[in-house]
């Protein structure tokens, strides 16, 4: 008999990074588990040889929509036997938990950097204070912290980061298990393929285009980027990927004069394509558990260059991550260093073998737990 094992996520969904993660690790546990996904909301078809239990949610704010499935979880487990639980998102109880983000206190600290100073920024601090949901959530990851008997986290930065913010887990066993891309999918592109990508997004040919991708501009540094075009020769030209509203950022491009060295795609569903037609990826970004683009753009071959803020950047060679994101000449020069770098074609980094990444670490710890 299969071992029977209970995933819990607030989502069943294509859409964000957990949500993408949780839906491949049923999938890839399917053959060897009797998996459970257990969720309050249904947005997509459920995995093949999953059974999804939607514990549904009533029609009210964040925190309430919070503690509505934190608690319809907990019960549910209680009535149910698992062999196994994994955590993926805010519940109280679990026997194994993903830690796919830091805490939300190392998030405030290092995250306020990627606003202005002044009122701007205090005004974003002051509401998420405020937040019956975030206080909520902030609440239950201590809870869950603290009533988890297995911990894994992303990426070493954010086991740092939760020691950090919670001493009491110093002397906890922490697991590291790095996301790792589909190499099946992402991939290196020739040349020939390269233009011809170019001339579908409708970009040029005759620059280096350096790309960047994220739902949140402002945290992702691409006012940082558009900065940092002026210490650029004019041949580097922006491209960014996502479903926001440009109109600060073009505003900011415009103002520095470099407004006909960017473009905004709005959200892009083919990602590998844009990679492909891209010369460098760069996310100086303020804060990142484990920043999958990145990951991504590596494996399509592409040079990388990305800050320490980023779980990711372990991957990067030193002389690519950039440690303030705000330095926008030295971001510059990373940029320009990146541009001069050859990259033939993919192999998974070599320090990649000190660390454990992809599915396949998540069912060997899965099967070591249950035996």
């Amino acid at each position: 008999m299969k071992p029977k094992i209970a995933l819990l996520l607030p989502k069943l969904s294509l859409y964000g990074g957990a949500e993408r993660f949780a839906y491949n690790l049923a999938t890839f546990l399917a053959p060897d588990f009797d998996v459970h996904f257990i969720c309050a909301k249904k947005e997509t078809a459920e995995p093949k040889g999953v059974k999804v239990t939607c514990l549904g949610r009533p029609p009210l704010g964040k925190a309430m929509k919070v503690l509505w499935y934190a608690v319809r979880a907990e019960l549910f487990l209680r009535k149910q036997h698992f062999d196994l639980s994994v955590g993926l998102g805010n519940t109280f109880r679990q026997d194994v938990l993903r830690l796919s983000g830091g805490p939300i206190k190392i998030f405030w600290e290092l995250s306020k950097k990627a606003y202005p100073k002044g009122f701007s920024r205090n005004f974003k601090m002051f509401r998420r204070r405020i937040s019956p949901g975030n206080r909520l959530t902030q609440a239950i990851e201590r809870i869950q912290l603290r009533n988890s008997q297995h911990l894994i986290a992303v990426s070493h930065l954010v086991r740092d980061w939760t020691i950090k913010a919670y001493p009491f887990l110093s002397k906890k066993k922490f697991q590291i298990i790095y996301n790792q891309p589909d190499l099946s999918r992402f991939s290196p592109a020739g040349r020939e393929l390269k233009q011809k990508l170019r001339d579908q997004f409708g970009l040029p040919r005759d620059k280096i285009i350096v790309s960047t991708a994220g739902t949140n501009f402002m945290l992702k540094g691409v006012a940082q980027l558009i900065s940092s075009l002026r210490f650029l020769p004019e041949t580097f030209y922006l491209i960014v990927a996502g479903k926001r509203n440009p109109a600060y950022f073009l505003r900011l491009a415009r103002k520095l004069n470099v407004a006909d060295r960017v473009h905004f795609m709005g959200q892009v569903k083919d990602m590998v394509s844009f990679y492909r037609a891209s010369d460098i990826f760069a996310l100086p970004t303020f804060y990142d558990a484990c920043s999958n683009a990145v990951l991504e753009a590596m494996a399509c071959g592409i040079p990388v260059v990305s800050s320490q803020n980023n779980g990711s950047s372990i991957f990067l060679p030193k002389e690519l991550v950039i440690k303030d994101p705000t330095n926008h000449m030295d971001l510059a020069e990373k940029i320009l260093l990146a541009s001069q770098q050859k990259t033939p074609g993919f192999t998974w980094p070599e320090n990649s073998k000190s660390v454990r990444a992809g599915l396949t670490e998540y069912k060997k710890t899965f099967l070591t737990l249950l035996t």
